[in-house]
């Protein structure tokens, strides 16, 4: 099955403030808001939702084209790890002169976050054309992550023109979205991907009741942290999946783009839905226990043995007879 995976790729600075967010905020003062965290430390990293993602399929044992806009910085070793990672960025597009985006992530002890978010060249998405790469290698699967407005809406447009199924996963640009555009990105889409507070936001923000947004997309995924997920199925079958036991959160940063990336590689295998988030789940467990979103490594030996320890015997049987991950590639992406 040939991936591709839209959206953006980024340089995360993750700073961890020693305290709670909420310990600074004054509900009746909010509209007067002016506070300043001192943060303990500085972590820079590889990041963006696409390349993420993308990451972690490769991670799985896929070869999944990123679809993005960068900066000429791009070449000074992030291409390259993606890469050796096994993703294909023959089809990234790098802008001559403006930077990669830059996210800055600061995370405190409760792991709330707060996030800004410097576009650069991701600004250029809008300019990618995913027909002719589809005339080139036929897309079997498009995800359509957080990335450029404009972007993420003709990649839609196209997907549902060539009709090529595609996953929406706005996730970070809920926020600022209206209800017209979020209805015009998820409308049709084979999959929808959302946390659960963006699940809300997306029934808020677009007035669709649940079972509008049923009628209008095929599956969707409704990640719930330390709680699993639900995959809702188009014909009403519901399965609940909880998380990994054992997890020692250490940074929450990219969990849910890993999570992403092993339902997809679920699917693209071949895997029953609630495989395919057993697959999820496991390999966020790995992610949230490191700093940084590219940072893990998965052993094939002890990612099989998480899933059997928290999903039975026969899912470890089913998901390794599924994925070709090795434990040479794993630590070549690692």
């Amino acid at each position: 099955m040939h991936l591709a995976i839209a959206g953006s790729v980024a340089t995360d600075h993750l700073q961890t403030f020693a305290g709670k967010f909420s310990d600074s905020l004054v509900p009746d003062q909010l509209d007067k808001l002016a506070v300043s965290f001192l943060v303990e430390d500085l972590d820079v990293r590889r990041g963006g939702c696409a390349a993420n993602i993308s990451f972690g399929l490769g991670s799985l044992g896929l070869q999944p084209t990123l679809v993005a806009a960068v900066g000429r910085d791009f070449d000074l070793g992030y291409r390259a790890w993606l890469q050796e990672a096994g993703v294909d960025c023959d089809r990234v597009l790098v802008h001559p002169s403006l930077h990669t985006a830059l996210c800055t992530i600061t995370t405190d002890e409760a792991h709330a976050q707060i996030v800004t978010f410097y576009p650069g060249a991701m600004s250029q998405a809008r300019e990618i054309d995913v027909a002719a790469l589809h005339a080139e290698n036929p897309i079997d699967l498009l995800l359509i992550g957080p990335d450029d407005p404009d972007g993420m809406l003709r990649h839609t447009r196209t997907a549902r023109e060539l009709g090529i199924p595609f996953a929406a996963d706005p996730s970070q640009q809920l926020a600022w979205a209206d209800g017209e555009l979020i209805r015009a990105l998820i409308d049709g889409a084979a999959y929808l991907f959302s946390n659960d507070y963006e699940a809300a936001l997306i029934a808020k923000k677009t007035g669709w009741s649940d079972a509008d947004i049923a009628e209008r997309v095929g599956v969707r995924v409704v990640t719930h942290g330390k709680d699993g997920c639900v995959v809702h199925e188009a014909d009403g079958t519901v399965h609940q999946v909880r998380a990994i036991d054992g997890v020692t959160a250490v940074d929450p940063t990219g969990v849910g783009d890993s999570f992403r990336a092993g339902f997809m590689a679920g699917v693209a295998a071949g895997l029953p839905l609630e495989r395919a988030a057993q697959v999820g789940c496991t390999i966020a467990a790995s992610v949230v226990e490191t700093i940084g979103t590219q940072e893990y490594v998965l052993d094939r030996a002890g990612f099989l043995d998480r899933v059997g320890a928290t999903y039975g015997d026969q899912a470890r049987e089913e998901i390794g007879a599924a994925l070709s991950i090795s434990h040479e590639a794993a630590v070549k992406s690692g």
